[in-house]
């Protein structure tokens, strides 16, 4: 829009504004306007930038008055014309509307790249993914962002500093970030429907399943290529980060082509509306495999020694800020897993990694309903990793937040998680407290969910309790697995996979404490089963380990090492101590069994380990039982 129009003088403006607005109209009235791209020509050129309100009152005043026009006059021609300038007052407005559009976006455009332009070294990075943060109201386009780019180029020539090259390289990693994505664009999901597959989770075979070896060979940049390539192989980020020489090009490009194709991912996920817990399902393990993948860089730039301490820092930075964005945008959302954890594509070390490097940037986050829910999150990672007293701050802080903020089902939740981290500390009265809280909050306010979820605790709390002390009395195991039946009844109508599985994971373990192995299998088989539909690792593992037990405690040895090795190989790559459990129980068959004999089982169920875990967690299983020892 031109500044041919002065705005110094309002009464003036609105008087050229009513003007024009009457000339359109007149114009119109004569056929002299022949499409909409005309009126749309006219007020973008004669409607100052800044001034949208003083039109937008004068377009109202006309309206106004024809509108009264039409209702007040009787004679037949005057009433049509007014009709027909109503119409054209329509098409005006709507023309405005697209002009008005245009103009924010241009001037969006024109403040990002002056805030760009005009940062310092150390906030160049913050200041540019605060600009394209995908969680903001108005997010800009991929047009927009090309049209960043340019305005960038133009004021990189205009910089007398050493700020020139680095606008200009943001403004190159934009241009090639949005040409990968072009190239990525088609192959989003195409590698779902390749050989079969009918799910998108991050945690299959390494190097044959998943999307990143695909994507590799469809980009054509050497970083973004070689992260892909050390994703598909499950090699570790922190190394091949600090190996790699990024400039700040390269960088820019990275995150533009990860954020594209992670709300790509999470776009399709939640179109799939024919089955919609599978789509959340998915849309899940996209967020939390994005999250993850950025903590680990950030983990990584930290200790890049090839780049200078400034350089590495506000790479680091930047990561943590895009994780911060990605887990923002996964607590709004309404399938948000207040029972689940990280650990969607990382084995044990790398996942710790990731955890501690997510928490920093959240310390410096006021306290929101959001933060509340993703510290839950972090909470049931370290809770699974063994970080009993770091997912205790967790849940601690993420409980106070959660109560101001007036977020119930976040404060059930957390409820029900430190209850459970209470039993894993042999900390029974105080589990039953947390439980029985929780049950009760959750059925004042109807979170249905809460209750099934404080109802296995809290049965799974008093088996627990009742062992400790050996009280032997039926009626008090009754009582408990009536609490667990509960539970898992309101799981199974909800149809609610997460918590489905914690109820049969925690009845199969009442069970084998009540030394009632045919009982325990039964459940746990259904607890492993609901855990695979949900993608929690940690269930699925720890399902796996107990039906190992209950396998043992009816001498079905070949079935219990089968079930034991997978459980404890899963359990040790999410860097679970309760791997331990399963290879303490295996160690005592091999024993029993000699190795020969116990080898040979290996290599009977050796396909099975392959469809299960592949050929490197098969190979892995002699080097899990060696470290135990």
């Amino acid at each position: 829009m031109s500044d041919s129009l002065s705005h110094s003088n309002s009464p003036t403006l609105r008087d050229r504004y009513l003007a024009l607005i009457d000339q359109i109209v007149q114009i119109t009235l004569k056929g002299q306007i022949r499409s909409k791209e005309q009126v749309y020509q006219m007020l973008a050129q004669q409607v100052v930038p800044g001034t949208a309100e003083i039109f937008e009152r004068c377009l109202d005043e006309r309206t106004m008055e024809i509108e009264h026009e039409i209702e007040t006059v009787k004679d037949e021609l005057k009433q049509a014309k007014a009709t027909r300038s109503q119409r054209a007052i329509k098409t005006i407005a709507s023309e405005w509307e697209r002009a008005a559009a245009q103009n924010r976006a241009a001037s969006a455009i024109a403040k990002a790249a002056e805030q760009i332009g005009a940062s310092e070294p150390a906030y160049l990075l913050a200041d540019l993914l605060q600009v394209i943060d995908p969680n903001q109201k108005q997010a800009l386009t991929i047009a927009q962002l090309k049209q960043l780019a340019a305005v960038l180029k133009q004021q990189a020539t205009a910089i007398e500093s050493e700020m020139a090259t680095e606008v200009q390289q943001v403004a190159m990693g934009i241009d090639r970030g949005l040409q990968s994505w072009q190239h990525l664009e088609g192959y989003l999901v195409s590698w779902v429907y390749d050989g079969g597959q009918s799910a998108i989770g991050f945690e299959n075979v390494p190097g044959q399943r998943g999307p990143w070896a695909l994507w590799a060979k469809q980009v054509n940049s050497p970083i973004p290529q070689a992260l892909f390539q050390t994703l598909a192989l499950e090699r570790s980020l922190l190394e091949w980060t600090t190996q790699q020489y990024f400039h700040l090009d390269d960088w820019v490009e990275m995150a533009l082509i990860l954020q594209f194709l992670q709300r790509g991912l999470v776009g399709w996920t939640e179109q799939r509306i024919y089955d919609a817990k599978l789509g959340s399902s998915l849309a899940i393990s996209c967020f939390l495999t994005f999250a993850a993948v950025w903590g680990e860089l950030a983990n990584g730039f930290m200790q890049a020694t090839s780049l200078n301490s400034s350089h590495r820092e506000r790479l680091a930075d930047g990561c943590f800020q895009i994780a911060l964005q990605i887990l923002r945008a996964f607590a709004q959302k309404q399938y948000f897993p207040l029972y689940g954890g990280v650990f969607a594509s990382f084995n044990g070390g790398h996942l710790q990694s990731a955890l501690d490097y997510l928490d920093l940037p959240l310390r410096q986050v006021e306290g929101t309903q959001e933060k509340a829910r993703i510290l839950t999150l972090l909470g049931y990672s370290q809770q699974a990793v063994g970080n009993y007293h770091q997912a205790t701050q967790f849940y601690d802080r993420a409980l106070e937040i959660a109560r101001a903020a007036e977020d119930v089902p976040c404060e059930i939740a957390d409820l029900n998680h430190l209850s459970r981290i209470c039993v894993a500390k042999k900390q029974y009265a105080e589990a039953i407290d947390y439980s029985q809280r929780a049950l009760l909050l959750s059925r004042q306010v109807g979170d249905k969910l809460g209750e099934a979820n404080a109802l296995a605790n809290l049965g799974y709390s008093e088996v627990y309790s009742a062992q400790a002390i050996e009280r032997l009395e039926p009626e008090v195991y009754e009582m408990a697995i009536g609490y667990l039946q509960q539970g898992l009844k309101l799981s199974q109508q909800l149809n609610d996979r997460q918590s489905l599985s914690l109820c049969c994971s925690s009845l199969g373990a009442a069970h084998l404490v009540l030394s009632q192995p045919q009982a325990a299998i039964d459940y746990l088989q259904s607890g492993f089963q609901a855990a695979q539909a949900s993608g929690d690792l940690y269930l699925q593992g720890l399902n796996l380990v107990n039906l190992a037990e209950a396998y043992y405690g009816l001498q079905q040895t070949e079935k219990a090492i089968y079930v034991g090795c997978i459980g404890m190989y899963m359990l040790e790559r999410i860097a679970s101590p309760e791997w331990r459990q399963a290879a303490g129980l295996l160690t005592i068959l091999q024993g029993q069994m000699g190795q020969d004999a116990f080898q040979k089982v290996l290599a009977q169920y050796r396909p099975q380990f392959m469809t299960a875990i592949g050929v490197d967690g098969y190979d892995y299983i002699p080097q899990l039982l060696a470290n135990y020892r």
